[in-house]
């Protein structure tokens, strides 16, 4: 009987093991790095990434679009409406200059650059104009 305890006993210990070596594994992988620091000049073992490519201004429609749109086609946070010419009537006025530097610095609600972070100040002149075209 003691030998037949014995071996159950054995038998548990090792199952133990094996659930406890499983677990240490998958915390582990869990816990592992998901990428690392590559400084410049160090041989990192992989390739540079690709710098990002720029194919120049955007036109001002598309810029309007993706990113000024949100905000100006509602006049949300208190957006001049794009084609509204008595929301954009003091505005106008102040000159395409100001305006422009208002959409890069940002102004009131609206952060620098409408919030595009992709776009060049020659993006954001296109778009502000495009919108004052509208009017």
């Amino acid at each position: 009987m003691i030998k037949v305890l014995a071996a159950v006993l054995v038998g548990f210990g090792l199952t133990a093991g094996v659930v406890t070596a499983s677990v240490e594994d998958q915390i582990r992988a869990r816990i592992a790095p998901v990428g690392e620091v590559c400084l410049q000049g160090d041989d990192c073992g992989s390739a540079a990434p690709a710098a990002a490519s720029n194919d120049g201004p955007r036109s001002g429609s598309d810029v309007y679009a993706s990113a000024c749109q949100a905000c100006h086609a509602a006049g949300v946070a208190g957006a001049p409406v794009t084609g509204d010419a008595s929301a954009w009537e003091g505005r106008v006025d102040q000159g395409l200059e100001t305006l422009v530097s208002h959409a890069i610095n940002g102004l009131g609600a609206m952060p620098p650059k409408g919030g595009c972070g992709s776009c060049s100040d020659d993006d954001i002149e296109a778009a502000v104009t495009y919108m004052v075209d509208e009017l």
